[in-house]
């Protein structure tokens, strides 16, 4: 294609071009409130260009990066949707706000989240404090250069997602935390929420959302515009402090630094542990992370448990049944506040019918008998709801939350027995190439297709020709120019992410840039026993462990538990108390054996050291954490 710069990446196409002009035709943009808020009580902006350091002297956030949303204007480039432009022109407002005078203040666009502090006669509370140490720590200072230096006496967890939790320790320290001057609020379940998501599959996750936030891509017009929930994520320190204090019940009232809080229980909603909150002195309405400027995720691309957007709509009805005709202000864990009864009920109200239109006309048309694919081509927003801003598909697309929906109630089997038992992807790809004539034929058609710009369809058909021959550097080619017309046109930040990382790895390779990876010491030193013994399960290599038998009684002093675990037919089963009949017995503090599954340390030096004990069979020990598999980050995601 013409048009290319140095990193290989096409102009826009002429179909891309007509896309997106048809996309801008009929959105609201004579709206501009949105515009108003987000600028609304700016006190400061971020301290060098919105950089912050790591220890090392390297960058961890960079919002300098994004300069070019500022300096382009309003017009959209040709490579970028003019929706997604205009969102991402609003989430890259960065700085300090004041949200309620003497009351609320915010920090946004210093990670990927924001951090709110609220004042109060005995100190500040900061809610979600971030996903890394460094970006919160830098938060907290630009805060108090403006603001009375008050202490953080509490921190509130709003749910279980690390952008929300990750940078804790760089506004509290633990020995506070520990000694009760300070306290963590969060819903319940939140810890085993965090942890199930965030390590158990936190590998793979991690690795994909290097794609769904375009951390792989360099930002400009022709790649990295944003997420659309937010800019990027930081690669920063992530920590975890277990909460110390639990809300259980819808209608909890709590006083924290002196301000009256009530709290509803959202579960199932944006996370299996969520709530939302009320502060009466500031008749102030949060509801985390249900209520913002996009539609969300009832399924995120990088991977997680499908959410209800049934339970989702009854929890925003349920928020404007409790506070709705007292709240003046809703703020959220993304994006910039609203001000205003109508306003905020208008926020509330169009989220609660969108969460809910996408439930009930998915299961509509799956009762009539479409499939999933079949639904999410034909549903369509209201008009009311269609021109809405804050239910664009910034983030979650409407086409992705109504296929998740439909797995959510029926399953990944769309009842076609074709589609019951499909081959892999590999051999399936050798077939399809061979059934259309080899390679080049079917590249030759592809090709012809791409000029038509039916990038679709070149994306599906070349995908079987780079898997059944993946150094195939024309097809490759191909398929990263599909995929590249496909980000320029995509509305949804995530998927125009996605797009351009694949694009991005089918020329280049795999890239190891920095990311957050959730799975991280504070994460695993978190969980419970129990559920660590769940992670180590899932870390055995079955096929590798067969039928071996064995049984460890493990002895855990510094939390006094015993514990005996059990290797049978390729799995490891708990249960509590140490039984008698093992093959061996190890005896070792559960902090130094966080440290030995963290690599941190091995086991034979905690042994040498006397840190560790082993009666019994020591060899039978070693064959089991031999059978622990280690994880690759930078596997490949578009190429076998």
């Amino acid at each position: 294609m013409a048009g290319r710069d140095d990193l290989g990446r096409a102009e826009a196409s002429e179909a891309t071009r007509a896309a997106n002009a048809a996309m801008a035709e009929g959105l609201a943009f004579e709206d501009t409130r949105d515009f108003d808020d987000a600028a609304r009580g700016l006190i400061a902006e971020l301290p060098d260009g919105g950089r912050v350091k790591g220890a090392d002297g390297g960058l961890l956030w960079d919002l300098s990066r994004f300069e070019f949303l500022h300096s382009h204007g309003d017009e959209a480039p040709d490579t970028v949707n003019p929706s997604l432009w205009r969102q991402m022109r609003l989430t890259v407002q960065g700085g300090l706000y004041e949200v309620v005078p003497d009351g609320i203040y915010q920090v946004r666009t210093l990670d990927l989240s924001n951090i709110t502090f609220v004042e109060g006669s005995d100190g500040i509370v900061a809610f979600d404090p971030l996903i890394s140490a460094e970006t919160a720590k830098a938060a907290l200072e630009l805060y108090h250069e403006h603001r009375p230096r008050k202490p953080v006496v509490a921190v509130v967890y709003s749910h279980s997602h690390v952008d929300h939790f990750g940078g804790v320790r760089g506004i509290v320290d633990q020995a506070d935390v520990d000694s009760g001057k300070v306290k963590i609020y969060a819903p319940e379940g939140f810890l085993e929420a965090a942890i199930a998501e965030n390590v158990l599959a936190g590998n793979v996750m991690s690795r994909r959302s290097s794609y769904m936030y375009g951390n792989l891509l360099p930002a400009d017009p022709r790649g990295q515009v944003g997420a659309g929930l937010g800019v990027t994520t930081s690669s920063g320190t992530i920590g975890l402090i277990p909460p110390t204090d639990i809300v259980s019940e819808t209608g909890e009232r709590r006083t924290i630094a002196g301000l009256d809080f009530e709290f509803m229980m959202a579960p199932d909603s944006e996370a299996p542990a969520e709530m939302h909150w009320f502060i009466e002195d500031y008749k102030a309405v949060s509801a985390a992370e249900n209520c913002c400027h996009t539609l969300h995720n009832t399924y995120t691309l990088r991977g997680a448990k499908i959410r209800d957007p049934l339970s989702w709509s009854k929890h925003l009805e349920r928020t404007i049944a409790m506070w709705g005709e007292r709240a003046e202000v809703m703020y959220g864990m993304h994006h910039w506040p609203v001000w205003g009864n109508d306003r905020v009920n208008e926020m509330l109200g169009m989220g609660r019918d969108g969460y809910r239109f996408i439930n009930d006309e998915t299961l509509r048309l799956a009762n009539h008998g479409f499939n999933a694919s079949e639904i999410a081509e034909q549903v369509s927003f209201t008009p009311e709801l269609d021109r809405h801003w804050g239910m664009r598909g910034y983030y979650g697309s409407l086409n992705h939350n109504v296929k998740a929906t439909y797995v959510n109630y029926l399953g990944w089997f769309d009842g076609n027995p074709a589609t019951l038992y499909t081959l892999p992807p590999e051999e399936a790809a050798k077939r399809y190439v061979e059934f259309m004539g080899g390679a080049a034929t079917a590249l030759e058609k592809a090709r012809a297709a791409f000029e038509t710009g039916e990038y679709r369809w070149v994306a599906e058909v070349v995908n079987h020709i780079v898997f059944a021959e993946p150094d195939n550097e024309a097809a490759r080619s191909l398929q990263a120019d599909a995929l590249e017309q496909l980000g320029y046109q995509s509305e949804s930040g995530p998927w125009r992410n996605f797009y351009l990382s694949g694009a991005t790895e089918l020329r280049k390779g795999v890239l190891d840039v920095p990311t957050p990876s959730t799975s991280s010491p504070d994460n695993v030193t978190a969980m419970t026993t129990e559920l660590f013994w769940d992670y180590l399960g899932m870390r055995l290599n079955g096929a590798k462990a067969g039928d071996r038998r064995l049984a460890i009684a493990c002895e855990l002093p510094d939390v006094d538990e015993k514990w005996t675990l059990m290797l049978r037919h390729g799995t490891l089963n708990h249960r509590a108390g140490a039984a008698d009949d093992v093959d061996v017995t190890v005896t070792i503090h559960r902090t130094d054996l966080n440290r030995v599954i963290l690599k941190e340390a091995d086991l034979e030096s905690q042994i040498a050291a006397g840190t560790a004990k082993v009666d019994g069979d020591a060899q039978a020990l070693h064959d089991f954490l031999a059978l622990l598999d280690e994880f690759e980050f930078w596997f490949n995601i578009v190429t076998p």
